[in-house]
């Protein structure tokens, strides 16, 4: 990334600290805690370590029903390194690029790749859809929250669905040496429609590999999707009610998953604050006085931070060299240009 990117950056993470802290201080000053009871944090932890295996298992057994080896090492440093791409780059932007590499420094060729990450955003986006479609019907008298989560998720869930359509259409397009008078008028001319060009192919390609899918492994991804964006349901509720507070528990799990996903569209690495003034106006009357520092503390830990944490320890190198890799590639975009 350029300065300027970094600069954005830091200037987004100051935000969410900033707002993070001052809430913390104003209600800790208001009698609320900032520590939780050990039980809480065991079943915060323990929704973290399933949904990240359970993501791990979904690329391993996605990259099975292509027909591609991926051990679940890669698949885990894949998945870890994506979420460190996601937190420290606006709208999530460096999450495919820093999966990307990884994929292809651990032996992946590029074609197999493509199908692995394509599969990943689809089954994610399937798995949302069943998950909002479960909780509808669980909580159908949640009222507002629902309306809210169907609204973000839904539309997150379009978003990609929307761009694997738009994959098999391009796959079955054949497309000319000479760009086309749309693409002159884009300014995609020389150099460009060569990029171009090479993406239309690699569509194909994946658009190709899985047409042939073992669906019985596709289940079983798809399964272990739908487990990992459950977790995400979990971790404010094991908070919250772990700690021995009583809350309704529907808007304890349906906003989270509403923010964090929500989240994916602020122009912002981590929501630059967006997330914490979100979380202050949709829950602080649900979980308390008592509880609303610590819950807004930890919970922003174990969704954000932590993941943070473990994509540096374990691929942060590999995400950097990823994102520098996406700048450079768009720097060659303008110069041809």
């Amino acid at each position: 990334m350029t300065w300027k990117r970094w600069a954005f950056t830091a200037a987004s993470f100051a935000g969410v600290i900033g707002i993070s802290a001052f809430f913390i201080w104003r209600w800790w000053r208001a009698g609320s805690a900032i520590t939780l009871p050990p039980r809480a944090h065991l079943f915060a932890i323990a929704a973290v370590v399933v949904e990240i295996l359970t993501r791990s298992w979904k690329i391993t057994w996605s990259a099975k029903a292509a027909h591609i080896k991926l051990s679940f090492v890669t698949a885990l440093r894949t998945t870890l390194a994506g979420d460190f791409g996601a937190s420290i780059t606006p709208a999530r932007s460096g999450a495919e690029p820093a999966r990307f590499l990884v994929l292809a420094e651990a032996g992946v060729p590029t074609p197999s790749a493509l199908v692995v990450l394509f599969a990943e955003l689809f089954l994610e986006a399937l798995s949302l859809a069943t998950v909002v479609v479960i909780v509808a019907i669980v909580f159908r008298h949640a009222g507002v929250v629902l309306g809210a989560l169907v609204g973000v998720v839904g539309a997150y869930a379009g978003f990609v669905i929307g761009i694997a359509a738009l994959a098999v259409i391009l796959s079955r397009r054949h497309v000319g040496d000479a760009p086309p008078r749309w693409a002159l008028r884009l300014g995609l001319g020389g150099k460009r429609w060569d990029v171009i060009q090479r993406w239309f192919a690699q569509v194909r390609s994946t658009v190709d590999s899985v047409k042939h899918i073992d669906y019985r492994w596709a289940v079983a991804s798809y399964t272990m999707s739908v487990v990992h964006v459950a977790m995400r349901l979990c971790v404010l509720p094991a908070l919250v009610l772990g700690a021995g507070a009583i809350a309704p528990l529907a808007p304890l799990a349906l906003w989270p998953l509403g923010l964090l996903y929500g989240a994916a569209v602020v122009p912002a690495p981590g929501g630059g604050g967006a997330v914490e003034l979100a979380f202050r106006a949709a829950l602080a009357g649900v979980i308390g006085p008592s509880l609303f520092a610590a819950a807004l503390l930890w919970w922003r830990f174990y969704t954000f931070y932590i993941y943070i944490v473990l994509g540096a320890i374990v691929a942060g190198g590999t995400a950097i060299r990823a994102m520098r890799k996406t700048a450079e590639l768009e720097e060659e975009l303008e110069d041809a240009g």
